[in-house]
């Protein structure tokens, strides 16, 4: 117990002989804890190059749910086996250091603040916090070398005294929402990469020119299939003169893409591929299984596609693969960047199951944001959902002048959802973002985008997952597909700032809050989709059942007296409930 909710604050305190811990022992919600109980284990001083961090606050993500699912089969776990050597899982969490090993102590001190930066890489191998490293279900944790030496620096991010931390510890998720905008492509050939340009029926009969290519970056390797003499001898010259490897394979119909995909790049795919015309839609998909990671996928043509493609859309969430068109008068044109990836300013977006927790802070996002669209539709199947994202964001809406619309498409009939859609956006929608890991769903909203629209594949799709995408309009009106997973530390770090200064205001996604002993039940929830927002635990806390904000007045109505307007969690609620619980009478 604590003095004071400042002492608290401050990280001076005695240590506990014990924590409580969440193991994760295999596969399933069963073999979370001992019959859906915490467990307690002994807390580690820290060693010298070590840091022993308070767990203020652990917000529950749908991402642990995978965790359980798989068990140790889950690729972040390398077949770990869960039995014998459990983990502690939760990764979005808010830390206050309470002890500081001999070597740490001109960098670090008790009380500072941090949230963890949870894709954490250490000698090459991704150790995540939460996966491979212990998470935050439990009270306290040790912080070692692989977060604060990692490959990319230190993964803790500093916060502030005065934020919260529940917006601290939600500041991961949300991190991941607004990586989601950030511009990563690339706008020329990857430098020292390896390109493939595949000619098809009718590619022969254009003009092409390579305007300004002796200016593009250099690639180490080109490898050529079926490309028209013309544009083969001028890409022969400007190698020629790079020293640029240049190689011509056979024809396109004998070859085998995985063969070349090993040979000239090592089994890793190809950086930058150039299909050129229109006459073979499976050359398209051929390129498409060819890429890179961040690989990008041009087809050069002036004229329609006869067919649709499929094209693998788990892996442009997750590779961040990315698809454009360009005219044969000038290929590299695709590398010029038409729009940034945030949301149209004044234009017309669509959130596809975007009244779910994620939905719901994408959409916070694009109303806090000072360049916001005009229009947005929040799609969802549940009525609940969509009632509680009004509540929530309703008036934020109508304050900024935005044109907020909800619709259940399930409670009318497809060609009335339809007629509603092309009523909302004749012209079609200038964003779309897909909430809903389902590929017939990406290929039917995809129909809806406008010229030089932008789709992006938010929910994690699995890698080999194809969706029947128009490669007319990539081709031809500029329409993008982007996508990208989790989030880095700069993410995280303008995430902070962005709370701290007022921009953005993580708190408002809190559906429900509990202590140690709801883990399970939060869990539950967030598997089976039954919150309309996050979840949040305070580890500190022992036996505060997972508790609605709507049912907390009558459980807690001190605390609930603290809320703000439409229920919403606040830093003065946080007060009063570690108050509540961790503060001496």
């Amino acid at each position: 117990m604590f003095e004071s909710f400042e002492q608290y604050r401050s990280g001076e305190q005695e240590l506990p002989e014990e924590q409580i811990v969440w193991y994760l022992y295999g596969v399933g919600l069963e073999v979370l804890g001992k019959d859906k109980t915490p467990e307690h284990a002994q807390i580690g001083a820290p060693g010298p190059d070590q840091l022993l961090a308070r767990v203020d606050a652990a917000g529950l993500c749908f991402s642990d749910t995978k965790i359980i699912k798989l068990g140790g089969d889950h690729p972040r776990l390398y077949g770990r086996d869960l039995a014998n050597d459990p983990i502690i899982p939760a990764h979005e969490a808010a830390l206050t250091i309470i002890a500081v090993g001999e070597n740490r102590r001109e960098q670090y001190k008790v009380g500072d603040r941090f949230v963890v930066q949870a894709d954490i890489y250490f000698d090459g191998v991704n150790l995540a916090f939460g996966y491979m490293l212990p998470g935050a279900l439990e009270q306290y944790v040790l912080i070692g070398e692989e977060i604060l030496d990692g490959d990319d620096g230190c993964y803790l991010v500093p916060v502030q005294a005065e934020t919260g931390y529940a917006e601290a510890a939600l500041a991961e998720p949300w991190a991941c929402v607004v990586r989601a905008y950030r511009d990563v492509r690339r706008s020329d050939l990857k430098p020292g990469g390896a390109v493939w340009i595949i000619g098809t029926p009718g590619a022969e009969d254009e003009d092409y020119r390579l305007p300004g290519a002796e200016y593009a970056a250099v690639p180490r390797q080109v490898v050529m299939t079926d490309v028209p003499e013309g544009l083969a001898g001028q890409i022969r010259n400007l190698a020629a003169g790079a020293g640029v490897q240049v190689t011509t394979t056979g024809r396109f119909s004998e070859i085998s893409e995985a063969g070349l995909v090993e040979n000239y790049t090592g089994g890793k795919g190809f950086d930058d591929v150039f299909v050129l015309g229109s006459g073979s839609p499976e050359a398209v998909e051929v390129a498409d299984r060819s890429l890179n990671k961040r690989g990008r996928l041009t087809i050069v043509t002036d004229k329609p596609l006869p067919r649709p493609v499929n094209l693998d859309v788990g892996r442009i969430h997750y590779d961040e693969t990315y698809y454009a068109g360009a005219s044969p008068k000038n290929p590299l044109a695709a590398y010029r960047k038409i729009r940034p990836l945030h949301l149209k300013p004044g234009g017309k977006a669509w959130l596809v199951g975007g009244a779910g927790p994620m939905g719901q802070m994408h959409l916070q996002l694009a109303l806090e944001s000072s360049n916001r669209p005009a229009q947005v539709l929040v799609s969802d199947i549940d009525d609940g959902r969509l009632a509680t994202t009004v509540t929530r964001l309703g008036d934020t809406a109508r304050e900024n002048g935005v044109e907020m619309i909800t619709v259940n498409p399930t409670t009318i009939s497809p060609e009335e959802f339809d007629g509603r859609l092309r009523e909302l956006a004749p012209e079609g929608f200038d964003d779309i973002v897909m909430m809903v890991a389902v590929p017939q769903l990406i290929s039917a909203s995809a129909a809806y985008l406008a010229r030089e629209g932008m789709f992006n594949v938010f929910a994690g799709i699995a890698r080999g997952t194809t969706a029947e995408i128009d490669a007319t309009a990539i081709a031809l009106n500029g329409v993008r597909f982007v996508g990208s997973s989790g989030s880095g530390i700069q993410d995280l770090a303008q995430t902070i700032q962005m709370t701290e200064t007022g921009e953005l205001s993580p708190n408002r996604a809190v559906a429900g809050i509990g202590g140690m002993d709801a883990v399970w039940d939060g869990m539950e929830a967030v598997r089976d989709g039954t919150f309309s927002g996050k979840i949040v635990i305070y580890p500190q806390i022992a036996n505060l059942p997972l508790t609605r904000l709507e049912d907390l007045g009558g459980i807690l109505p001190e605390v609930a007296a603290k809320l703000g307007p439409a229920l919403q969690w606040t830093r003065e609620a946080e007060a009063a409930l570690l108050g509540h619980f961790l503060v001496e009478e």
